[in-house]
């Protein structure tokens, strides 16, 4: 099942689930409002149901939210016409073929979707060019590489096969580091390191 079908048939489900740690979820969004200001343009990348774009919006000028899956989209659109957003664009793209200007984003979001690409370190030089400089890249990045043990490598394969899983790849915290560094992008805040939590860093363009 390729992701486009997985995240379609997995998007109601998706969108009833709640989230994992809240604390840390509100800790999270309270980070990324620092880089936020009234004029800010921000760019989500695999936005899911909607839910942090909706969050973010009333801080912001415009949110660009894009998923491969139209079921989410659709969601996130009724969401958002429930609360009343309406500076929140939902948009099918993937982060291969998303069409946008060169230095037009002054936040780019990606959170829990590096893991889940093809390319990853490809997709951080794509949005180092789409940020404009001084801009920021917030990411949340779970790291599979330092944490899966062969037994999953072998059993993950196994579930995509009957649609269990979507298509993973298993990223390393010191590769997505390299990554940024290779894009030129500056680490600006991270929280501290704990094995088998998500990896959020935040990573400035500079000016």
């Amino acid at each position: 099942m390729d992701a486009e079908k997985f995240w379609d048939k997995a998007a109601e489900k998706y969108a009833k689930s709640s989230v994992g740690n809240e604390a840390v979820y509100q800790e999270k969004l309270e980070a990324t409002q620092k880089y936020f200001n009234a004029e800010s343009v921000v760019l989500e990348l695999g936005c899911g149901t909607g839910t942090t774009s909706i969050h973010h919006a009333p801080a912001v000028k415009h949110i660009l939210a894009t998923d491969i899956s139209n079921n989410m989209l659709d969601i996130g659109r009724r969401r958002a016409s429930e609360a009343g957003v309406e500076n929140v664009t939902f948009q099918q793209a993937t982060v291969e073929n998303l069409e946008a200007d060169l230095a037009s984003f002054d936040v780019v979001l990606a959170l829990n979707i590096l893991h889940l690409i093809d390319d990853p370190a490809g997709v951080v030089n794509k949005v180092s060019a789409l940020l404009k400089p001084g801009g920021v890249f917030v990411t949340g990045t779970p790291c599979l590489g330092d944490v899966l043990i062969n037994y999953y490598r072998i059993l993950i394969p196994i579930l995509r096969l009957i649609g269990k899983v979507p298509p993973v790849h298993y990223i390393k915290r010191s590769e997505l580091e390299s990554s940024f560094a290779d894009a030129g992008l500056e680490i600006e805040f991270q929280r501290p390191p704990i094995k088998g939590e998500v990896a959020f860093i935040i990573v400035k363009k500079p000016v």
